[in-house]
């Protein structure tokens, strides 16, 4: 692949905030996802499979955020109850067995004004290791999670609680976050344009395609500049 020759600011920033946030990684292809972008990834996956990938418009960041790492999914059911938070301890059980590096997907079904992830979970996240949280749902504590630096991306910040409205379901199994099916171990790659999750088994295939995505697009940029024209990038270089 060819050295990028152009990279926006913005762009740097999030690679230095992936590389800060996460922990090294021996896996090529983790670190591969987590300077990817990831509208190339998505990119990717519909050009190899016809398939989109990515989560719903509204999962967006707390804060500016860019990192990848496999999927470790938690489910709820939603059941009225006044079992408290004994109920939830597979949620919180899922976060102690994550492997370092790890992306927690939770989902609540119904639960958009819902806080999924508060600034406990979220902490205990943070010092385990975890690279990042999904939350098909909402999130709160946000001053909390903002301090300590943890990347959480939600559906929406609500200050309610799911003890007594959700109970634990399952942890490990195959999910559907946010529009999108999400199996434990798949790769989950976000940034500042969204979420999006890559079948383990086609990682390889699809990073390498979003690399030459990435690389093309940042050889227009510059080209773009020069010649003030986006027609000719696009004849030159073929994609937009």
């Amino acid at each position: 692949m060819k050295p990028l020759l152009h990279i926006s600011t913005a762009v740097l920033l999030l690679a230095a905030l992936a590389l800060v946030a996460q922990p090294p990684s021996a896996d090529p292809l983790l670190e591969g996802y987590r300077l990817v972008e990831v509208a190339s990834v998505a990119d990717a996956m519909e050009q190899l499979y016809g398939q989109p990938i990515h989560m719903a418009h509204d999962m967006r960041p707390l804060s500016p955020a860019k990192f990848a790492g496999p999927a470790v999914t938690v489910l709820m059911e939603k059941v009225e109850h006044q079992e408290g938070a004994k109920a939830s301890q597979g949620m919180l059980d899922a976060i102690d067995a994550a492997a370092p590096g790890s992306v927690y997907v939770i989902v609540l079904p119904g639960g958009l004004d819902v806080a999924g992830v508060g600034g406990l979970m979220a902490t205990a996240m943070r010092y385990r290791g975890l690279t990042g949280a999904i939350i098909d749902g909402g999130v709160r504590d946000t001053p909390q999670i903002r301090r300590i630096q943890f990347p959480v991306f939600a559906r929406g910040v609500v200050p309610s609680t799911s003890v007594n409205h959700y109970r634990f379901k399952a942890a490990n199994v195959p999910v559907r976050c946010a529009g999108a099916m999400v199996s434990p171990g798949d790769i989950v790659a976000a940034d500042e344009d969204g979420v999006v999750v890559v079948p383990k088994a086609r990682a390889a295939e699809v990073l390498k395609r979003a690399q030459e995505l990435d690389d093309t697009e940042h050889r227009m940029y510059p080209f773009i500049e020069k010649f003030k024209s986006i027609s000719e990038a696009v004849a030159k270089f073929g994609r937009i």
